[in-house]
């Protein structure tokens, strides 16, 4: 195992000057009271992300408002919602299709009528609360209260429901599944409108003790991270096939069974710390890319993007663990014909570190017969049969660095005993299980597993030897001077993202060359990465910490913070 430096940061934090901020309850209440005092009639617009407590927030300023108006009473029936919405959400146990919805298509133009003649009537302070408020009244202060994924996540597995639906005891993941395909794209479609209009941010991450930020400095702090360095707070997940790896190299919760997942670099699930004068303000991590989307990306990359980022890294710890299930991910026409999606989910396996004689399966072994594998593969869902993977799957062997390229359509899962950086594209839940080794999941349920999915996209002619010519280890030198090395390794030509890997021991100067940054320190204690022109403060990162430079750095330097350091950095080409 790795050298342990004991400086992996677990909240990383950037300071926002110049800006308030205020902490529980109680001071936000007061600042609220201040901003309304004198006035004969205020209307503040309270508009909620999805799975926010709303019924928290009612009680934590019932000293502010005098009358309240639940904006949510405009819109159609949860039964009706969640019959609009069968179609994207699906019967499959994972896979939905990606809506078109807006919020507001799910409010009732005379409700919001018969709603603003109600609060034109009423004096004092007016509260108007809930998903879809600001598309009931456009109010004289608007409040936005968000709350990043993880944390949703979170509470649905305490049993928070869906919006609009009374599923508390559904699973998990039937639950993520709606968020992901259907609510989480109509609040994001509507937040995108108002980033530009908050007059405070309302952190409701913390139970009980959120944060708030004026909207200037909520965007001066977006600002900030679309302009310097940054990295988003990591969070960490257990499985079943769950290592030990993350738990000393990280300084995770050594009670804890395993930790399977790490996410430190996917901003549409992460989130950012922001710090104004003490007060910390998280805030989901997309909201950068919707509130800068070109500045983040660069001109080329969000011409083909929009404002989604098209970047991921993860990581995958199986040491002390299992494998990964079997697995292989969809062709570009696949996913944009069943699922809606605009481009599929491409990746790659870089070892970070391992254990002795492991395995990666990557790829169909030479002269196997199709129809017989997915004969097997059916028969062993039955139980009757423990599929013999290693009879028509390719096994690898791996060694810390190498690094495997995994396009769409190649049957491919980690072995026991590795830590992986997963780099990939985005759409990151569309994994077709083919075989999860006879295991049940956390929950004591058989984990989904979707042959007939996989079967429409398995490339049968990615055998032995083109896995071998075309996906492991295709590295090539592009610079050498004795003391920088700077090495091409991925991804395949079918695969938009580009794949560097320098080895430093002094200081090297790179260019965005079009296309935002995404990098990991993968050896060595760490690196500095600084301004050519002083307009960021030297930003230190440390061993496999994720970190991205937007691409309005259009030049910056990585300096190793001991003798040597090895950054792996992705690009769009």
């Amino acid at each position: 195992m790795v050298k342990k430096y004991g400086n992996y940061d677990k909240y990383p934090t950037k300071e926002i000057t110049g800006y308030k901020a205020w902490r529980g309850y109680p001071e936000i209440s007061e600042e609220l009271k201040k901003r309304v005092a004198g006035r004969k009639k205020t209307v503040i617009v309270l508009e909620t992300y999805t799975e926010v407590n709303v019924a928290e927030i009612l009680e934590g300023l019932k000293g502010v408002y005098d009358t309240a108006f639940n904006a949510e009473n405009c819109t159609i029936s949860d039964e009706a919602y969640n019959a609009r919405i069968k179609e994207f959400v699906t019967d499959d146990r994972v896979f939905g299709i990606m809506n078109t919805l807006n919020v507001q298509d799910v409010y009732l133009p005379e409700k919001i009528g018969e709603m603003r003649a109600e609060i034109e009537k009423a004096d004092g302070v007016i509260l108007v609360y809930g998903v879809g408020a600001s598309l009931v009244c456009e109010g004289d202060i608007l409040v936005y209260a968000d709350l990043a994924r993880w944390e949703i996540q979170l509470r649905f597995a305490k049993g928070q429901t869906n919006w609009k639906t009374n599923n508390p005891a559904a699973p998990k993941l039937a639950k993520f599944k709606q968020g992901f395909f259907v609510e989480w794209r109509m609040a994001d479609r509507l937040k995108r409108r108002l980033l530009k209009k908050i007059d405070y941010l309302l952190d409701t991450n913390r139970k009980g003790d959120p944060s708030m930020a004026e909207g200037d400095g909520f965007r001066a702090g977006l600002e900030k991270f679309a302009s310097e360095p940054f990295r988003l707070v990591p969070y960490f997940a257990p499985e079943v096939w769950g290592g030990q790896w993350m738990k000393e190299i990280c300084d995770l919760d050594k009670s804890a069974p395993n930790y399977a997942w790490a996410f430190d670099g996917v901003p549409e699930e992460n989130s950012i710390y922001m710090s104004f004068n003490g007060v910390r303000v998280e805030v989901p991590s997309i909201d950068v890319v919707f509130y800068r989307p070109q500045k983040l990306l660069g001109a080329r990359v969000h011409g083909r993007f929009g404002d989604e980022y098209p970047i991921r890294f993860d990581f995958l710890d199986t040491m002390g663990g299992q494998n990964l299930s079997l697995q292989v991910h969809p062709l570009t026409e696949y996913i944009q014909n069943t699922f809606n999606m605009h481009y599929t989910q491409d990746e790659s396996y870089y070892i970070l570190d391992c254990g002795e004689d492991c395995n990666v399966y990557l790829g169909l072994k030479e002269g196997i017969d199709g129809e017989a594998m997915l004969a097997d593969l059916r028969l062993a869902q039955t139980g009757s049969i423990s599929f013999p993977a290693e009879k028509y799957v390719n096994t690898w062997k791996v060694k810390k660095h190498d690094h495997f390229l995994i396009p769409g359509g190649t049957v491919h899962c980690s072995g026991k005993d590795t830590m992986v950086l997963e780099i990939s594209a985005t759409p990151y839940i569309f994994t077709f299980k083919l075989w999860d080794w006879g295991r049940v999941g956390l929950d004591g349920i058989p984990r989904p597993v979707h042959i007939g999915h996989g079967e429409k996209v398995i490339q049968w002619d990615r055998t032995t030897n083109w896995v071998k010519e075309n996906l492991v280890n295709r590295f090539y030198t592009i610079s050498d001077d004795g003391k920088n090395k700077t090495e091409h390794t991925g991804l395949h030509e079918r695969e938009f993202i580009e794949t560097r890997r320098y080895t430093l021991t002094e200081a090297i100067e790179v260019e965005s060359e079009g296309s935002v940054s995404q990098c990991n320190v993968v050896e060595g204690r760490g690196a500095i990465i600084e301004s050519v022109d002083g307009s960021f403060a030297p930003y230190e990162v440390h061993y496999a910490e994720t970190f991205i430079v937007p691409e309005s750095v259009k030049k910056f330097r990585m300096r190793p913070l001991d003798d040597k350091v090895t950054i792996l950095r992705a690009t769009v080409r």
